[in-house]
């Protein structure tokens, strides 16, 4: 698997209002945003940065809103473009990660496929065509 580079990270918030209070107002991240979710793309080092609801991350992963009780919840997401995600997909399969989300089409564009991390982070290998230079 070749990482290209990180293509977003950020806290997973069970409370999004404080998350964004203290990513924004006391920090003064540049973030905008709604329904929890805020982003910034001019967080230097970083392409995209966004506070993302526990929520909407179990939607992304399982069709749902509610976290598996039988899974670890994750603090934080981290993504990281990739070469080839199928290969990469494949290449995770056949190392026996759980996968939760494999090499799918996200209407935004963007392929991806998510799995927990030994540290409890939510990753993302993902192939995002607008960051790609």
């Amino acid at each position: 698997m070749k990482v290209l580079f990180v293509a977003g990270f950020g806290p997973i918030s069970r409370d999004a209002e404080t998350t964004q209070h203290f990513y924004a107002e006391v920090l003064g991240l540049p973030l905008t945003g709604e329904d929890g979710y805020y982003h910034s793309d001019q967080v230097d080092g970083c392409k995209h940065f966004a506070l993302w609801p526990l929520s909407q991350a179990a939607e992304s992963c399982f069709g749902h809103e509610r976290w598996p009780d039988n899974l670890p919840v994750p603090q934080g997401w981290l993504e990281l473009d990739v070469e080839d995600i199928a290969s990469a997909t494949a290449e995770l399969r056949q190392q026996g990660y759980q996968l939760l989300v494999e090499n799918r089409l996200e209407p935004w564009g963007q392929r991806v496929t998510r799995l927990l991390g030994p540290n409890g982070l939510l990753v993302g290998i993902t192939e995002t065509p607008w960051m790609r230079g």
